[in-house]
């Protein structure tokens, strides 16, 4: 786990090695720290290069010697914060105007705008998807048709799905096909009474798509997502007429 963290900040193996080999030894020529390391000399000076470059390590020339320093290791920490501050701002960037203006480059619908999924990790994509689409929009919400057979398999490979929705503000309106189904914190829910069994089936309604998930034979889920706001739209305004006269 350790080893993944210093990755996150950009420090590969070796680069942690001398950075180790410092912290142990105090300011130290390049070959007393290669020695301590492991490394041979010529590349112990790359990483040192490295890591005076990210400000893990200060130089301090004596004489005709070079010596190396290694900074206290909350510089650690104050990295992770400016990474993150940094993805932060780029998150904000993506959201506000780059996908915007990238979006504007599609065509208004094509082939291209229709995926297919299968299996639970196609599934858990298409869920993903939902979320990352609706968190980022200023009407967080959504709308669903939902049959009974279809749910208890519907969130199989992504038990937390509701938690994240309620974690993230994100409303749904649910039209429930068949009897079941809970309500939840943040969700309003309708039903649609039906004899006899109904078809798996869940269709989410999340403008600018639209996906449909439904199951094969052996309860084999798969789902096809539409990306086009004139689909989206024309099936908003069928829930919404129905929502009205449930």
């Amino acid at each position: 786990m350790t080893e993944s963290i210093f990755s996150l900040l950009g420090l590969d193996e070796r680069e942690v090695r001398i950075y180790r080999a410092l912290l142990s030894l105090g300011p130290s020529a390049i070959r007393t720290i290669a020695d301590k390391a492991g490394i041979n000399r010529g590349t112990a000076y790359e990483c040192l290069k490295s890591l005076q470059g990210k400000g893990v390590v200060t130089y301090l020339p004596k004489g005709k010697r070079r010596y190396f320093s290694p900074r206290d290791p909350e510089v650690l920490l104050q990295m992770a914060q400016e990474r993150q501050a940094s993805l932060d701002n780029a998150i904000g960037q993506l959201r506000g105007k780059v996908i915007p203006e990238l979006n504007h480059l599609k065509p208004d619908f094509s082939a291209a705008n229709v995926q297919f999924y299968e299996g639970d990790d196609g599934i858990e994509f298409v869920l993903r998807d939902i979320l990352n689409t609706v968190s980022g929009q200023p009407d967080a919400a959504y709308s669903v048709f939902s049959s009974k057979p279809i749910r208890r398999h519907l969130y199989r490979p992504f038990p937390t799905y509701t938690v994240q929705r309620i974690a993230r503000g994100i409303q749904v309106r649910v039209i429930a096909i068949g009897e079941g189904g809970e309500d939840a914190e943040l969700s309003e829910r309708k039903w649609i009474r039906t004899e006899g069994p109904v078809d798996a089936a869940y269709i989410a309604i999340y403008p600018p798509k639209v996906a449909i998930i439904s199951l094969a034979s052996e309860n084999y889920p798969t789902a096809v997502v539409i990306d086009s706001r004139e689909v989206s739209a024309a099936q908003k305004i069928v829930f919404d007429t129905l929502w009205g006269l449930l």
